[in-house]
């Protein structure tokens, strides 16, 4: 009965630490969406209808026509699934001296066309690309060129670039295949440049956001589980006050021991939970021959100083590594630079030198059997081109 409250005491400790220990993350823009949304769009319009169509299609001083002024319209609905439809109208003019329907044009003509396309997004395939946003889409119009009107074919690729949620480019390029071939009448190609303005938009989360999201579920569900524990642990030790106040105090000796060793415990599991922690982040990994930090690299980087940041007693070992190709004198070196870059990055962020220790291995520490003369895959190599991070002291 004696040692129940210290006992509590402890286990209300550890349970504050594990609290403290886990930062739960937050959503970010980058974990979310657009899956539907209506577009608008005004731009320029280069068509191609030399009569050849995909033979010189980038010879633009004799082929492609182009007037200097917005010349395409286009509006558009997008729905979730990646699926769209869009009308688009456009104008431009045959230049005398081009070259359309195979001959040297002698004077200006107009051109008018108005098209109707459905669309898929490719990032629905590929995965979310952020900024980039590539499609596809077929559809039908109709187009009255050199003269000639004619029902239209029309296979479309493209993407678009978005600067905000809103506010975009867009760039692609038609073909475009007459219904009915007539006398005079060739298939063509129309290229479009312009900026697009997206409104009524719904957004989602990502795959990766939706995993997110139920990581940060389970890690408030575990903090609150912890909660209760604390408040119910707080509550025995009420109890155990009470009836401890009918018991003699333990010796002196007993307590300064007790709280000892729960400082040393304490500490040790601080010390884990930061190990841990800094072992989540992962390691570095370079590409072949090179000792420079990709936007991912930094990105771990700057987790990694913001818990030097967080704990300022903190040092940790920087050891930096290469694979097996190469001598040993010219990974010894290439070791060092990674090392170097990476130290470099830390200090440049308000670190200071007294909690970095620095080591390069060269190729000393492999993680596998991709040894001098051994033939591995390039994916095996890479896990040896690594910058990795360990507490030395806290």
């Amino acid at each position: 009965m004696r040692a129940l409250p210290i006992f509590l005491v402890i286990y209300i400790f550890f349970l504050t630490v594990s609290v403290h220990a886990q930062e739960i993350p937050t959503l970010t823009k980058k974990d979310s969406m657009v899956v539907s949304s209506w577009i608008i769009g005004v731009g320029f319009n280069a068509v191609d209808d030399a009569g050849s169509e995909f033979e010189n299609v980038l010879n633009i001083s004799d082929n492609w026509n182009i007037v200097p002024h917005p010349s395409r319209l286009s509006v558009g609905r997008y729905f979730k699934g990646g699926f769209g439809l869009e009308a688009i109208g456009t104008y431009n003019k045959y230049q005398e001296g081009k070259i359309v329907d195979g001959v040297v044009n002698a004077e200006e003509i107009d051109y008018y066309a108005i098209d109707f396309r459905a669309s898929y997004d490719l990032n629905q395939i590929l995965g979310q690309t952020g900024f980039f946003d590539p499609y596809v889409g077929v559809g039908v119009g109709y187009t009255d060129a050199n003269n000639e009107g004619r029902g239209t074919y029309n296979a479309v690729v493209g993407f678009r670039t978005w600067i905000t949620d809103n506010w975009g480019l867009d760039f692609n390029s038609s073909g475009k295949w007459a219904m009915k071939i007539e006398d005079g009448v060739t298939n063509h190609i129309q290229h479009a440049a312009g900026v697009v303005y997206q409104f009524g938009i719904e957004k989602e989360l990502t795959r990766k956001g939706k995993e997110k999201l139920a990581q940060i579920q389970e890690m408030e569900a575990e903090q609150q589980r912890i909660q209760d524990s604390i408040a119910e642990a707080k509550r025995a030790e009420e109890e155990a006050r009470r009836l401890a106040e009918e018991l003699e105090r333990q010796r002196e000796a007993e307590r300064l021991a007790a709280e000892e060793k729960a400082k040393k415990e304490a500490e040790e599991a601080r010390r884990k939970a930061l190990q841990e922690q800094i072992d989540g982040l992962g390691k570095v990994y370079f590409t072949l021959n090179s000792s420079y930090l990709s936007t991912e690299d930094k990105d771990l980087l700057d987790k990694l100083i913001q818990i030097l940041k967080d704990n300022p007693t903190l040092k940790i070992e920087v050891a930096a590594h290469t694979d097996a190709r190469g001598t040993d004198e010219y990974n010894q070196w290439l070791s060092e630079r990674r090392m170097a870059r990476t130290v470099s990055y830390i200090l440049s962020e308000g670190i200071k030198e007294s909690q970095i220790a620095q080591e390069a291995f060269g190729e000393q520490q492999l993680t596998n059997e991709c040894d001098d003369g051994v033939s591995c895959p390039e994916e095996k190599h890479q896990k040896n081109r690594r910058s990795a991070f360990k507490i030395i002291s806290f």
